[in-house]
């Protein structure tokens, strides 16, 4: 995962980002140690406003939301929830008093006319999330499948960031994750599709039986970890100015089971109705494919199956 901080003078909405990117790269050889790098993690509570770019179905959309009301929703084992546990253990190991983070599904914004044109920069992305709450917040840009972004598919598959307002009196971090289904599945939607170079294992059959919005969910729950554990980068990370970082998702890319190698995404539980790979249960009845973590203590890739 690459990772850059980038001074900026984007008028009126921001000062400051910093920004990661998730990739679509397969396993890598070892998992790397991570470390903190003394900075603060997220805590409190924490609103998630969805931006959404473009045309998205009610029933896509569902998928994402459902998503982050199963975060604190017991369902049947292995669950959303539990693997949500497994980010908030770094926020134990920063403070030693009790730190607590609570996400709550806060607004949802529509931008179904595509306002900023079909291409984007990233300065666009950041004005996009700009449309979110200004503090306390993590504002969510989720592009359809016929909106290009700076980077998509080429060397990256989604980004996180922070960001202040003008005022510099508050400040909210942000994700942007793409739909791939038209513009490159193979490279950011894997393991529902076949990559274009590496080995070629037969795709899994998506959870939701949406190979776009599964694989943006894939790399949504990855980003999302990273956010909370890493949000101004300068929290859990691994790595340095000769080398892409690391952090507490993508130590573990590609790795969703145990048994894991490149192409191969580890054993799962599979639906025996119509034969869905995923490895977590969240409401509604909903399945996913959670990516591992890297445990703090362990500095092993963590799954749930």
């Amino acid at each position: 995962m690459a990772s850059t901080s980038v001074l900026c003078s984007f008028l009126l909405f921001v000062c400051l980002f910093h920004y990661s990117s998730a990739t679509g790269r397969l396993v890598p050889d070892e998992p790397t140690p991570i470390q903190y790098h003394k900075g603060p993690l997220l805590s409190g509570d924490i609103s998630v406003n969805l931006i959404w770019y473009g045309n998205f179905k009610p029933a896509q959309r569902d998928i994402v939301t459902d998503f982050f009301r199963s975060l604190y929703t017991k369902n049947k084992s292995p669950s959303v929830s539990m693997w949500w546990k497994k980010t908030e253990k770094y926020l134990s190991l920063t403070s030693k008093k009790p730190t607590s983070l609570v996400l709550t599904l806060g607004r949802q914004i529509f931008d179904e006319k595509y306002s900023l044109g079909k291409s984007l920069s990233n300065k666009k992305i950041v004005r996009l999330a700009s449309r979110g709450a200004q503090s306390n917040a993590i504002n969510v840009v989720l592009t359809s499948a016929d909106v290009a972004v700076e980077g998509f598919c080429s060397s990256r598959c989604g980004t996180h960031g922070s960001a202040f307002t003008t005022s510099k009196k508050s400040r909210y971090t942000f994700i942007w994750v793409g739909n791939s289904a038209t513009q490159c599945p193979g490279q950011c939607a894997w393991p529902f599709k076949q990559p274009i170079s590496g080995p070629r294992n037969p795709p899994l059959v998506a959870p939701n039986n949406d190979i776009g919005i599964d694989g943006l969910m894939i790399n949504l729950e990855s980003l999302l970890a990273a956010t909370v554990t890493n949000p101004y980068g300068n929290g859990y990370y691994q790595g340095g100015e000769d080398s892409p970082p690391f952090e507490v998702s993508s130590a573990c890319t590609g790795i969703y089971g145990k048994g894991a190698y490149p192409g191969y995404a580890g054993k799962l539980l599979v639906d025996s109705a119509t034969g869905a790979s995923y490895n977590a249960y969240g409401v509604n009845g909903r399945k996913y494919l959670l990516p591992a973590l890297l445990d703090p203590s362990t500095s092993i890739c963590s799954t749930l199956v």
